[in-house]
């Protein structure tokens, strides 16, 4: 069953300018609130002056400056990006049930990361960035091909199993290889997936391809506005869907690659976000990305700061913050889907 797009889901650009709006000031708040809760909790004034009068001095402003602010842009960026990640696979496959985590796409990247951390203990932040978009690649590459020889056509209920198949074959590959080379620990964060570890290399290595990434996905939207209205539609608007989805494609491995790399594989963001906003703001990728990218964000802020306040002083993963909401929302998805079977 392909994404709905009848008359009941008509674009809402008020709507869609309120959110995107009122997502951004939240955001802000959800931010300020990451950098005040944690193993130590620090007021406002203290915050202000990290800001205005820092002292390397002071514990609290080294823990705002090196450690909580980085920690809350980087939970920011990999939200937004998850978040348009998934959107646009659901609208370039008209698949209701894609998203980076389902697809193959996240468990990909981090396969790769480990064949990388295997290969040479010293790995930049850099090569493995590299590493992670080469493992996205991989990972979606599997996953569509697998999907594609099947006798009845790539339907969305058999590219989730596909996917799912595929994930779980290249997550037990990962845990072999972190086993066998003794790499379990440093592995163990990709696993769980978070941002506690983050710093400003991270940060400055994932926000110049993130904004890179949601422009060219802004600079998309209209066309898979077209495409999700089926490739003949496309094509008699005289659209180049091949091109397009060659684009979008390369839009969603660099993406979630840069994600991956910073924060592991944190899942289910690809697949709720661009779900609930396409029922706010309606049917047009121009507003679904730019809506998708601010409440992603916010929502992955919200699991970080989360994750600090149910068992302190330690720190619940966030990829189980996520899936809390993720997995029924996942299992309601495959069960309408598989009506259309």
């Amino acid at each position: 069953m392909a994404i709905r797009t009848d008359n009941n889901m008509q674009s809402r650009p008020l709507l869609a300018l309120l959110i995107i709006f009122g997502g951004i000031i939240l955001l802000m708040a959800a931010m300020i609130l990451s950098i005040i809760y944690g193993a130590a909790d620090i007021d406002l004034p203290t915050i202000w002056q990290s800001l205005t009068q820092f002292d390397p001095s002071q514990t609290a402003h080294q823990i705002i400056r090196n450690l909580r602010i980085p920690r809350g842009l980087a939970a920011a960026l990999v939200g937004a990006a998850l978040a348009v990640s998934g959107a646009i696979m659901q609208g370039m496959t008209r698949n209701a049930l894609a998203s980076p985590s389902i697809m193959g796409v996240t468990a990909g990247a981090s396969f790769m990361i480990a064949v990388a951390m295997a290969i040479s203990s010293q790995v930049t932040t850099i090569s493995l960035a590299i590493w992670a978009f080469a493992g996205a690649g991989l990972g979606a590459g599997i996953v569509f091909g697998v999907g594609t020889i099947s006798k009845s056509g790539l339907t969305p209920v058999k590219l989730a199993l596909a996917g799912t198949a595929v994930t779980s074959m290249l997550s037990a590959l990962s845990s072999g290889i972190a086993i066998h080379f003794n790499i379990a620990k440093d592995m163990s964060f990709w696993y769980a997936g978070g941002v506690a570890s983050v710093q400003w290399i991270h940060v400055k290595l994932l926000a110049p391809i993130v904004i890179i990434g949601l422009i060219l996905a802004l600079l998309l939207s209209k066309s898979i506005t077209v495409l999700n209205l089926g490739e003949d539609v496309a094509r008699g608007l005289g659209q180049r869907t091949v091109l397009t989805k060659i684009i979008a494609t390369t839009v969603v491995l660099l993406l979630t690659g840069a994600a991956v790399s910073v924060a592991g594989t944190v899942g289910f963001i690809g697949l709720v976000i661009p779900h609930i906003t396409r029922f706010l703001v309606g049917v047009k990728y121009q507003w679904i990305i730019p809506a998708a990218a601010v409440l992603g964000a916010l929502l992955l802020v919200l699991a970080d700061t989360a994750s600090r306040m149910v068992n302190p002083p330690f720190e619940t993963p966030i990829g189980t913050m996520t899936a809390l909401v993720g997995v029924p929302f996942f299992l309601y998805l495959a069960r309408r889907e598989g009506r259309g079977l």
